[in-house]
């Protein structure tokens, strides 16, 4: 390691260790040397033996910086992985961090855009509206219209530091396996890499812009959700130029009450954005914690929500997103069977996995929810139950459904937060099961119709000639395979009459042998002669 890295390692090691985290290590044969080490460093006690395990994880985390809280994130997603203890603490990481100066801030923007900011804006503000751990925000205005638009840029000392710390995030991950038995499981370095490919995918800022402008158009005219614009002309891989919205942040009750904004039909709209994203869209903002979500101030007895920040989004395939909607109304029957045999149909689960022992598991962890008021049951919980359930029968990881579970546990803790006798599963029934209908029978033959009809319309004049032409590639084909099973037959008659050849020539052979051994004179030589001439006869007409 070089000396900037071994520095690195050190605070780590120092915060990790101040937190108490070496419980995390297990106490086996090959980890006793470490645990020897720790009790030499009495000057790095646990600071905090009072809190729980996941909580100093999470605080370790915040101490380390914008990187490492991110890997948080990123990892509370994972319950295929850690304890539910753990990633409960991880989705409470938040990455506000203190902001970068604002002149730096500038430079960067006109480094990007290739000229000064008084090109294309008024009134930049240095002083940022907001900071995180990959970006910042600034206000300003387009000099050509005077729209209010706010500017994200991009840490300039970002990029370094995710490298240096990702490096150095694998060499950790290979001593995983060393270290925990069983830590191959964990699969370290395909996670490593899976939080690197979404740092990068933050750190691209035009991905974002699009993620923002396909959500805008699939919610154009909505009365439940706003998207503000952005203008993709002025936006860089490091610059975001989005118009400015004002809202009041969702977790602000006291500030939502105060103007007697309606809390019901607010919560249940939370829940009606979030399926309307997955099942009509299948492109849904993965990401919405309180902190990207604003509730606007005009129209409080029927009021919308504002979404910001689209760096991170997720999408379901037509497949996953209808065994989805069928495992929720299976799972809310009580249809464990179905249940079961929906994961098994589709890949979730191996094909020789049996179906009635999984549907016994599935019982015996999801039935005593249904021992409380349906009002109360946690619909993130009771997807959390099936996965876990089903990762104990060899589940293959479905990111995109990891995303999908967190998203869920962010919209049903903020729709409990707005309006705590929110029925979930009241609000979500309906609109599963219109969708559902909605895919089968006749509406839907004739929206595959509509969908299709171009290109049918456009291959329709070309139908006659591939007739024609798949005719002459039959015919083709035939001829080709008459000519083979004329040589196969052929083969095989030559084949036997060189064994006929083959077996008289050994006849023959031994019986002149014969013959000479006992001193016969009649015919020997002729009968010896003809025995060897049908022999190599034979072995010529043998195809290889």
């Amino acid at each position: 390691m070089i000396p900037d890295e071994l520095s690195r390692l050190y605070l780590i090691a120092r915060v990790f260790l101040s937190y108490g985290l070496d419980e995390l290590i297990p106490k086996i044969r090959p980890t006793l040397f470490l645990s020897f080490i720790r009790r030499i460093l009495f000057w790095m006690p646990n600071r905090h033996p009072e809190k729980p395990l996941g909580e100093r994880l999470r605080m370790a985390l915040q101490d380390l910086g914008p990187v490492w809280i991110k890997f948080g994130q990123m990892m509370s997603t994972r319950r295929d992985l850690l304890p539910a203890h753990i990633a409960d603490q991880l989705t409470l990481l938040q990455d506000r961090v203190a902001p970068f100066d604002g002149m730096l801030a500038r430079k960067c923007i006109e480094q990007a855009m290739g000229g000064t900011l008084e090109d294309w804006f008024d009134g930049f503000d240095p002083q940022a509206l907001a900071s995180a751990s990959i970006a910042q925000v600034h206000s300003a205005r387009m000099k050509s219209t005077g729209q209010e638009v706010v500017l994200k840029v991009i840490r300039p000392d970002i990029r370094p530091a995710i490298q240096a710390d990702v490096h150095l995030m694998y060499r950790l991950a290979d001593w995983v396996p060393i270290l925990m038995s069983g830590g191959r499981r964990l699969r370290p370095r395909e996670v490593v890499r899976e939080y690197e490919k979404t740092l990068l995918n933050e750190l691209n800022l035009l991905r974002e812009a699009a993620n923002a402008i396909q959500l805008r158009r699939n919610f154009e005219g909505s009365s439940m959700l706003y998207v503000p614009e952005v203008y993709a002309d002025y936006c860089r891989e490091t610059v975001l130029v989005m118009e400015r919205i004002y809202g009041i942040p969702v977790s602000d009750i006291n500030a939502l009450e105060q103007q007697g904004t309606n809390m019901k039909l607010l919560a249940e709209r939370g829940v009606e954005v979030f399926f309307t994203q997955v099942f009509r869209d299948s492109f849904f903002h993965a990401d919405m914690h309180p902190g990207n979500i604003f509730v606007s101030y005009q129209h409080p007895g029927d009021p919308y929500f504002i979404g910001i920040d689209y760096g991170i989004v997720g999408s379901l395939n037509k497949g996953d997103k209808r065994y989805l909607a069928e495992n929720f109304i299976a799972f809310f029957n009580r249809d464990y069977h179905r249940v079961a045999e929906l994961h098994v149909e589709s890949g979730w689960v191996p094909h020789d996995t049996q179906v009635g022992d999984f549907e016994f598991a599935i019982r015996t962890v999801c039935e005593p929810i249904f021992e409380k008021p349906l009002a109360e049951i946690s619909f993130g919980n009771v997807l959390l139950n099936l996965f876990s359930t089903a990762s104990r029968f060899n589940m293959e990881v479905q990111p995109q459904l990891m995303l999908l579970q967190k998203t869920l546990l962010y919209i049903e803790g903020l729709g409990k937060q707005l309006y705590s006798q929110l029925n979930l599963w009241t609000t979500a029934k309906p609109f599963l099961e219109s969708w559902l209908r909605d895919q089968v029978g006749i509406p839907a033959a004739i929206r595959t119709l509509k969908e299709k009809a171009p290109v049918w319309a456009e291959t329709l004049p070309e139908l006659p000639e591939l007739f024609y032409h798949s005719l002459q590639q039959h015919k083709l084909l035939k001829q080709s395979v008459d000519k083979l099973t004329e040589e196969i037959k052929l083969q095989r008659t030559h084949q036997g009459k060189s064994r006929y050849f083959l077996t008289f020539g050994a006849i023959l052979l031994v019986t002149s042998t014969y013959l000479l051994l006992g001193q016969v004179a009649l015919f020997p030589g002729f009968i010896l002669v003809a025995g060897v001439l049908l022999w190599v006869i034979s072995w010529q007409r043998i195809p290889e």
